[in-house]
């Protein structure tokens, strides 16, 4: 079933905003949804937190399947549908969302090629408010409507507590230079990799050989190289900030150590700081 007549102009007026974007739990739990669920990583969830001015929890009210013929964009197996909502629980932005919602969402059709029946599922959403349209949000990807769960808006609050910490570490954009340089002592050395950041402010990450001790390192936020402490927890927004963001081998000409010897081991203490990161898990395609 396509959309309502009556619901047209709202949803012609969302669907224009369509790819231009880039509280306490309730006690109840939603209905089971026909739709696949994505579980989402920690990785899914810091991308779409980061990118939202406001995260919410939501119940669906109404939710009809666009015209496959008049949307552009969806990717084979999805479907686009407009949706009404109601304010369930508001994680972050301004406090005047307002209870009605207004919006369109990508979600996948089910084993039968159908829209999933989403209708008193509860739903996170990640989106900005429509300046100028009350009630009306836009999401900030078409697949930003996650559905809810207990354990799911758990793992999101604790993305969003790191988020928005007075001292939640910066976004990093690349390598800038890597050295080692060799100790008094035989298997004795420091290799530092300085990391550019989008705000141009330190970040370094200091990998500490020391002879007859497994080789360590740590993560510095400041001018004050750390190499005493250690590498950060997977599932944390240090860990996010590296593993999802840091590139699979050095650039060429970032490592400046003064030997080939010493560039080979700067070259394989990074690829320990990769390994031990491992790899950056996302759900959603």
């Amino acid at each position: 079933m396509y959309l309502p007549r009556a619901w047209m102009p709202a949803a012609l007026a969302l669907l224009s905003l369509i790819g231009t974007g880039s509280g306490a739990i309730a006690a109840t739990e939603s209905p089971k949804p026909t739709a696949p669920r994505i579980s989402a990583t920690y990785a899914d969830l810091a991308d779409l937190a980061e990118a939202s001015p406001l995260v919410l929890r939501a119940k669906i009210t109404k939710v009809a399947e666009l015209d496959p013929k008049r949307v552009s964009n969806v990717r084979k197996g999805w479907a686009r549908i407009y949706v009404e909502a109601v304010t369930t629980n508001l994680l972050t932005g301004p406090a005047a969302v307002g209870e009605a919602l207004r919006y369109l969402a990508d979600v996948p059709r089910d084993a039968k090629g159908k829209v999933p029946k989403l209708k008193k599922v509860d739903v996170l959403l990640f989106a900005r408010h429509v300046e100028g349209r009350a009630g009306e949000l836009q999401l900030v990807a078409p697949d930003a409507q996650l559905l809810w769960d207990a354990a799911t808006e758990a793992r999101l609050r604790t993305v969003l507590s790191e988020i928005y910490a007075p001292d939640a570490p910066r976004h990093i954009s690349g390598v800038r230079e890597a050295i080692f340089v060799p100790g008094n002592l035989v298997g004795e050395g420091e290799t530092q990799i300085f990391l550019s950041t989008t705000d141009d402010e330190p970040a370094a990450i200091t990998v500490l050989h020391q002879p007859g001790l497994p080789v360590t390192w740590a993560l510095s936020w400041s001018e004050v190289v750390e190499s005493a402490g250690r590498a950060p927890a997977h599932d944390t927004l240090n860990w996010y900030r590296l593993a999802c963001f840091l590139p699979p081998a050095l650039p060429s000409g970032a490592d400046v150590s003064a030997t080939l010897a010493d560039r080979a081991q700067a070259e394989a203490d990074y690829q320990k700081v990769i390994a031990d990161l491992g790899p950056c898990f996302r759900n959603r395609i």
